[in-house]
């Protein structure tokens, strides 16, 4: 596991999957996944489906995302000595 990895998966919710770490997150209706990247280093938003709609995960454009996801995961980053700016970084 690497470093920025390990010190994701000690904030809430994350979990190490390979080279990411990935959240789940609901909010209202909206259920999303986020993956950081620690080899690009890059943040992906996903809109998970819920298992009644039968579709598959889709990604999300952050413009799309709401805003307290965002600020959360900046904040997620910071506190695993990330820089939260990777969180802007468009692919």
């Amino acid at each position: 596991m690497r470093d920025p990895i390990a010190a994701l998966v000690r904030q809430e919710g994350w979990r190490a999957e390979g080279a990411a770490a990935r959240v789940h997150y609901e909010g209202g209706s909206d259920r999303y996944a986020v993956e950081f990247y620690a080899e690009t280093p890059r943040v992906l938003y996903w809109s998970v489906p819920t298992d009644d709609e039968g579709e598959t995960a889709a990604p999300v454009p952050r413009e799309e995302v709401p805003d307290p996801l965002r600020r959360r995961i900046r904040e997620d980053l910071d506190e695993a000595g990330i820089d939260p700016d990777v969180e802007r970084r468009e692919l």
